[in-house]
């Protein structure tokens, strides 16, 4: 190759290459398994013909394992391979994995503060995730996005990725809607990788020993949400501290024995001192104004690490088997003292006036305290067995696990209410006033208190059977897997009542492959899917602890289409599915931000059903880009009352993953992402019922744009001496996010009119337009 022209050479190793006279030129002659050779400097005459007749030497490479999975198993599962370098790359207030998630259809996410997400029609509860075949758990007392600083998984660490949002097989575990299943690296050579942004920095650091045997891989990562939590409409003090170290050693003591350790240690502390909030709300032609002064602050904490150890045998060829044993801890505190004093009110709107978006009269002052004490120490315990074994084109999977889950937690809540001088006690019968008819002597109370301490353990044994298989139907391929679970788990502790409970799926999948000129494959998923109660689907609201929580169940069905095709002569992807959920004993709940808050009854029915679709491919020529469509309804049932709308029931969603490049300058790249999704219901003031009141958030629209200039990557060619002759990839990047500076809620707050006694819903908004700049370096 030379001046950017290339030819190859025929079977006995001659060539020809015509290249363009008086230039100074570099020829590079390359080929898989032998040393690169160079010839700088070179100049030819017009119509001068040099011969040139190098002679490579050989260049052994010791690559890493290689882990080959049937296509049949990926056409059977549905499971979509995402690029773990495109969630390293896309920007977003959140970064990573979670961030390119919510770009999927029928994926729910409305709060860049946060990593949390939903899957048609599920809360952030339904969700499994997995690091190298091992569980991995959220916290269990976060409140709101902004409290959150890391997900468990390091985007710099990942190399591969799959996700499925439903219908998934029997070797993953028991949750209703969704499987993230993710491995990190294994370190082939020594590489360190660092990025810096003014949301904080990482290091990634990879490593091998001489003899191949011993590798490591290390990441750590800070990170300050100070640039995120300023741009909204909250003025506060804000002291955040979000930190984590993560690693995998791995030694091969033979090909047939590999010891794996995985650790996490995570630290989220949380620090908030609220200053004065103003929220413009309202119409035209009625403009309002809430305006809160605070007083207090919030001092949250979030404190987690884990230990696993593995064990990888491989007695034959065709035998494979894991063992693994994990410990879970994680202490969480949330305190907090924070008084707000409000005033509600017509806004001036004369554009000529020096008051203009002051408050001119007012309709609603008041007063409101807020307190938390809450501490939750939570230790789980894994001991499990997997193995997998291939005969002919099938293979027999099965599993076995044993979890032991110690939960100490602590809860004391209490909210306070004045308004415009009357302390507003709760709406029960004992505080019916009838003064001055009847004298009035109920004692002050919160008008929201939760208060209860509770010791609960439960030890569960889940295991799995599996077989998958792939027939021939003439010309066509048939490809099927069927399995079972089971889970059986038992609740104690002090003042709960001893129970017992089995739970019991079974799942089938099929896919087809026609034998059509055509790339099609048709797939069909079934099962039963039941998620066991974890310790916070057992507590009620009022805090206590209800040991007869049944497994919420689940039965679904999957119809799905993948047409692989070819356009511009680049490849294009179509993924399409039609899926309809039916849920029983159904665990309801209330979700406010982040948080969730169960009933603990179980006694509701529900339904979720939709179309999601996904066009992916190459619609710029060395890209991959996507467009996704997905329409959901999903609604409960309560005690037979009728159908309403579910906290995620999210109507419609579009979204689009657009890279591109200037074709001059393939450096300088650009990464957009654009969401749109209608709004979910948006809750209601305390002890309403939601059959007579329930209103809807705004739309949800977001843009993020990243744009970055690639100095060096893999492609680059530097001389010796350059500064950068070691460095694998330097790249700067400038990114914006909510491009369009769109106003986005993710809750309400109500506040009472002294005048009519009606509530209000004020919209609490998400961050505004902010930039950032990034830096990243590999060596």
């Amino acid at each position: 190759m030379a001046g950017g022209r290339g030819t190859t050479t025929d079977l006995n190793g001659f060539y020809l290459l015509e290249v363009e006279s008086e230039v100074v030129l570099t020829v590079i002659f390359t080929h898989l398994g032998y040393e690169r050779i160079e010839l700088r400097d070179l100049i030819l005459t017009s119509n001068q013909v040099f011969a040139f007749n190098p002679v490579m030497k050989t260049n052994a490479i010791q690559i890493d394992s290689v882990e080959v999975t049937a296509s049949s198993t990926r056409a059977i599962s549905g499971i979509s391979n995402l690029s773990p370098e495109m969630a390293r790359q896309i920007p977003g207030a959140n970064a990573g994995v979670e961030n390119l998630l919510k770009l999927l259809p029928g994926v729910f996410a409305n709060n860049e503060l946060s990593t949390q997400y939903g899957v048609r029609g599920g809360n952030y509860d339904e969700n499994l995730v997995y690091v190298n075949g091992i569980e991995v758990y959220r916290p269990q007392l976060l409140r709101s996005g902004q409290q959150e600083g890391f997900s468990y998984v390091n985007p710099t660490m990942v190399e591969r990725l799959y996700f499925s949002p439903g219908g998934y097989q029997a070797r993953y575990g028991d949750k209703l809607s969704s499987v993230l299943d993710i491995s990190y690296k294994t370190p082939t050579r020594f590489a360190l990788q660092a990025e810096a942004s003014l949301l904080g920095l990482s290091t990634t650091l990879e490593t091998r020993s001489e003899d191949r045997k011993f590798s490591a891989l290390m990441g750590f990562r800070y990170r300050d949400n100070s640039l995120l939590v300023n741009s909204q409409e909250t003025r506060s003090t804000f002291n955040p501290l979000f930190t984590d170290l993560q690693g995998v050693l791995t030694y091969r003591f033979s090909s047939r024995f590999h010891l794996n350790f995985l650790g996490y240690l995570g630290l989220n502390r949380y620090r908030n001192r609220p200053v004065s909030r103003q929220t413009n709300f309202g119409t035209l032609a009625n403009p309002q104004a809430l305006q809160v002064f605070y007083l207090g602050r919030e001092e949250n904490s979030f404190a987690s690490g884990m230990g696993a150890i593995k064990a990888d045998l491989f007695p034959t060829e065709s035998l494979s088997l894991t063992f693994y044993s994990a410990i879970n801890h994680s202490v969480e505190e949330e305190y907090s003292d924070v008084i707000a004093q409000y005033e509600l009110g017509e806004i001036e709107t004369d554009l000529g006036s020096n008051s203009l978006g002051e408050i001119t009269s007012s309709r609603g002052i008041g007063s409101q305290y807020n307190r938390a004490r809450n501490d939750l120490d939570a230790l789980i315990l894994t001991l499990a067995h997997r193995g997998h074994l291939n005969k002919g084109s099938g293979q027999l999977s099965w599993g076995l696990k044993y979890t032991y889950e110690d939960v100490r937690d602590q809860i004391r809540e209490s909210e306070f209410i004045d308004s415009a001088g009357f302390f507003i006690r709760p709406p029960r019968e004992e505080f019916n006033n009838n003064q001055p008819e009847e004298p009035f002597t109920a004692p002050l109370v919160a008008y929201n208190a939760v208060s209860a301490r509770n010791f609960t353990q439960t030890n569960r044994i889940q295991g799995f059977i599996e077989y998958t298989d792939r027939l021939k139907a003439g010309k066509h391929l048939l490809n099927y897997s069927v399995g079972v679970r089971s889970h059986h788990w038992v609740l104690r502790g002090e003042g709960v009542e001893r129970k017992a409970q089995t739970a019991l799926s079974p799942r089938v999948q099929i896919s087809l492959r026609p034998d059509w000129e055509k790339d099609v494959i048709f797939r069909l998923s079934s099962g039963i899917y039941q998620q066991p109660p974890f310790y916070r689907e057992l507590r009620n609201s009022e805090g206590l602890i209800v040991s007869n929580v049944k497994a919420q169940k689940s039965a679904h069905l999957l119809l799905g289409a993948e047409h692989s095709f070819r356009i511009w002569d680049r490849p294009f992807n179509l993924q399409t599915e039609i899926y309809y959920k039916d849920l029983w004993d159904v665990n309801t709940y209330t979700l406010e931000d982040v948080r969730i808050r169960y009933v603990a009854n179980n006694d509701a029915e529900a339904y979720a059903y939709g179309a999601d679709l996904r066009l992916y491919g190459a619609f710029i020529s060395g890209t991959e880009s996507w467009i996704s469509l997905g329409f959901l309804k999903t609604m409960e049932n309560w005690d037979d009352r009728g159908f309403i709308s579910r906290p995620t029931d999210q109507r419609f969603k579009a979204a689009i993953l657009w890279q591109d490049y200037v074709p001059d300058l393939p450096q300088l790249r650009m990464y957009l992402n654009l969401v749109y999704s209608t709004g979910v219901p948006g809750g209601s003031p305390s002890y309403t019922d939601p059959y007579f009141f329930q209103n809807r958030l705004r739309d949800y629209k977001r843009a993020d744009l990243g744009i970055s200039h690639i100095f060096v990557d893999e492609n680059t060619f530097l001389k010796e001496g350059h500064w950068l002759k070691n460095c694998k990839e330097l790249q700067v990047g400038l990114e914006i996010f909510n491009l369009f500076n769109n106003q986005n809620s993710i809750t309400n707050t109500w506040v009472r009119d002294v005048d009519s006694k009606a509530e209000f819903a004020v919209p609490n908004f998400m961050t505004s337009r902010i930039l950032n700049v990034k830096l990243r370096m590999r060596f």
